[in-house]
């Protein structure tokens, strides 16, 4: 599975029934991959594959404990029929402060490519794993496409980078907030940072980042934001998505953050800084 350098994140809430346009706009933009996330399943992906043309549509993330392997690999069957080479299967465990299933994820996770691959489909090659501690990265790196990172700093995608080695694929989402008073930006990317450090596997990859704990308190520190969600012009956030390719990413899914709908100018912007 080959990435371009740049693609984009949104959640399915953020799509909504508006999706088929946004998709259609991030494909006319130049940005390779749409990334879906907040749990989809797969068939929630065939309307913004039908309204493209050459479009990547992932999702970010399939979650293990509400999506069971069979039924992914049922989907996927239909879906690869239908879009031969056009959706990738991301998929990860979610958080225990979340899902109440939750228990021994790298496990699950294993177990759940076993059932895939018994299924022989997706095939390796088509899924990538959410992966931020160092067991899943080598699950990443030895039974999936790579890894694809979320609210990480360019630290862990150098850690991520010399965990898995070369070859498989790295993709971090970078949100981001197009803003250039600094003040507003710095709240607006705050008040969006705050939800995931409250959750223990982002706080743990921001520290393997190369971050505090101090840094991790009331939203963030100002040094802690400017690393993971960088705020300011499209040329300031694109210095930072260059900075996760130099460190070893292949790919970047960038988030624009802080405002409402769906951020139709933010993406217009920032292929226009990223995209030749």
């Amino acid at each position: 599975m080959a990435l371009t350098e740049f693609g984009i994140w949104a959640s399915r809430r953020a799509l909504g029934a508006e999706g088929t346009e946004a998709a259609r706009l991030v494909e006319e933009l130049g940005f390779g991959t749409l990334w879906v996330g907040g749990s989809p399943r797969l068939g929630e992906l065939r309307p913004l594959l039908e309204a493209t043309t050459t479009l990547t549509v992932a999702t970010s993330i399939a979650n293990v404990w509400r999506y069971p392997a069979t039924e992914m690999a049922a989907d996927w069957a239909e879906l690869e029929a239908d879009f031969p080479g056009r959706a990738l299967a991301g998929i990860g465990a979610g958080h225990a402060e979340q899902d109440e299933a939750y228990s021994r994820p790298f496990s699950a996770v294993r177990a759940y490519l076993d059932v895939l691959e018994e299924a022989g489909q997706p095939p390796p090659g088509r899924r990538m794993l959410a992966a931020l501690a160092p067991r899943m990265i080598d699950l990443a790196a030895s039974r999936a496409a790579g890894s694809i990172p979320y609210f990480v700093p360019v630290g862990h995608t150098r850690f991520s980078r010399e965990r898995l080695g070369d070859g498989p694929l790295l993709a971090p989402e970078l949100a981001c907030v197009l803003d250039e008073d600094s003040a507003h930006a710095r709240a607006k990317a705050r008040d969006y940072a705050r939800l995931y450090l409250g959750l223990g596997n982002y706080r743990n990859a921001v520290l393997r980042g190369g971050f505090e704990e101090a840094d991790l308190a009331d939203g963030g520190s100002d040094r802690l934001l400017d690393a993971v969600v960088p705020q300011g012009s499209p040329r300031q956030v694109a210095e930072l998505a260059h900075a996760h390719l130099e460190a070893g990413a292949d790919h970047v899914a960038l988030q624009p953050v802080g405002g409402d709908g769906l951020p139709r100018a933010e993406w217009t912007a920032l292929a226009a800084e990223l995209i030749a």
